[in-house]
């Protein structure tokens, strides 16, 4: 373990300027401030704070994770997704559209689409589940918008948000 950190230390104390870690820098016009709220580290899959109130699907992207809220504010399921390779921004939307069986636009066979976002570039943003039960990460070279997420949560998901739901996309 020494001999591995002693050589990490001496690549990184001979790395030529341009490609060393850049050196933070002070600044006057602003106070160092964090930009997201810290986790809950007790409880990693608790509801992200700040994210709305009453039903809604909460769907944070740095947790790769969704939650379905009930109109009470109660987690009423929450379950890792598998983002796309072009997301929302964080926002909240509405649930434009739902199609029950359809081919991804990887050309993978999915269902229980809900699509309730468009992001940049025009690419349709929507949860669904493969019918094979895959959650491979997407071709970082195609621009797809399909959150992935197994079938049972696929299924629960088809329940839940109906045409009109709230999603809150969150960082």
């Amino acid at each position: 373990m020494g001999a591995v950190g002693f050589l990490a230390y001496q690549a990184s104390a001979n790395a030529p300027d341009s490609v060393a870690a850049p050196k933070p820098e002070a600044s006057s016009s602003a106070p160092a401030v964090p930009h997201d709220k810290p986790k809950d580290k007790k409880r990693p899959a608790a509801l992200p704070a700040e994210s709305g109130t009453g039903a809604r699907v909460v769907y944070a992207l740095g947790d790769r994770r969704v939650w379905l809220v009930d109109a009470h504010g109660k987690v009423t399921r929450t379950f890792a997704v598998m983002p796309s390779s072009v997301s929302p921004r964080p926002e909240t939307y509405k649930v434009r559209s739902r199609t029950g069986f359809i081919k991804g636009s990887d050309g993978v066979p999915i269902e229980h689409v809900v699509l309730f976002a468009m992001a940049d570039g025009g690419v349709p943003v929507g949860f669904s589940a493969a019918q094979d039960g895959s959650m491979a990460s997407p071709d970082p070279k195609l621009k797809t918008g399909g959150v992935r997420m197994k079938r049972a949560d696929g299924d629960a998901m088809w329940t839940f948000a109906t045409v009109g739901a709230t999603v809150v996309v969150v960082p």
